[in-house]
């Protein structure tokens, strides 16, 4: 038998730090293009993505209703799942709410804003389209932004009034013509002495899950900037980067509806790692 020695019964094995928890919030499903780019990043991730289509779309209420709705709701989930970080894949709530919701609590909170800067930086005709709801494009913060980062480009707000709906009516297995799409993307492809609009920001999140159909429909080339992967990049500067043998993790969705997904959007739902979908917490 092996004799055991002092430096035996000290030896420690180090343990593997707990994956950590993300909440991501939208006000439907456009988070899951953001989702998407996390968990490739970090698969080890237990992602809680709340939607919060009781409420859907945002842009339908008013700001004071709206900032009264996502610190109520954003606090029941905090205290329900405790997460390491919450995400707010949402311009519209990232625009109107975020410094309430960093003062409130203690979690750390990345936001989605308008990707103006590296749009307007990657732009070569100086022409740029923001392309949001219209509550986003006509919110303070957005027009800051084209202030202090326009770098010489002019840049076209276009509010579409319809198309986060039609992007989730879609996603729901539902007819969206392409006519419909083509009316609320026209305003943003600008020709001016002899120059055309080449860059447009996508802000919201809603509508990456449209970009095959926007490329297609758009009446000449343009680079649409989706803020998803910068999103993603942020989440890693403040969790860290993944262990390399850490196993993924399936995400749980929660609507705060209650409804029961169609056969169409669970299989979109399970396309994009959605493990379950459930009521939120009470």
């Amino acid at each position: 038998m092996r004799n055991c020695n002092a430096s035996d019964s000290l030896r420690i094995i180090p343990a593997m730090p707990a994956p950590p928890t993300i909440l991501l919030f939208d006000s439907g499903l456009g988070g899951l293009t953001v989702h998407r780019e996390i968990v490739a990043a970090r698969r080890d991730a237990r992602v809680i993505y709340a939607a919060d289509d009781a409420f859907f779309p945002y842009g339908d209420h008013g700001e004071a209703a709206l900032v009264a709705r996502v610190l109520a709701v954003l606090g029941d989930l905090i205290a329900a799942w405790r997460p390491n970080l919450v995400v707010v894949a949402c311009n519209t709530a990232s625009t109107l709410v975020l410094p309430q919701l960093r003062e409130r609590f203690a979690v750390p909170f990345v936001g989605t804003v308008p990707a103006i800067k590296p749009a307007c930086a990657a732009s070569l005709s100086k022409l740029v389209s923001v392309l949001g709801t219209e509550a986003t494009v006509a919110r303070e913060y957005t027009r800051a932004l084209i202030r202090d980062f326009a770098q010489g480009c002019a840049v076209t707000l276009v509010g579409a009034r319809r198309l986060a709906v039609l992007a989730e009516a879609a996603l729901n297995g539902e007819a969206v013509a392409d006519a419909d799409i083509l009316a609320e993307i026209m305003p943003c492809f600008i020709e001016d002495r002899g120059a055309r609009t080449d860059t447009i920001v996508l802000a919201c999140t809603h509508y990456p899950l449209l970009l095959d159909r926007l490329k297609r429909l758009a009446p000449w080339p343009v680079t649409f900037v989706d803020p998803a992967p910068a999103i993603a990049r942020r989440v890693l500067e403040l969790l860290g980067p993944l262990a390399a043998a850490a196993p993924a993790t399936p995400a749980r969705m929660i609507l705060t509806s209650g409804r029961t997904p169609s056969p169409a959007l669970k299989a979109a739902l399970a396309h994009f790692g959605m493990a379950e979908s459930e009521r939120s917490p009470d």
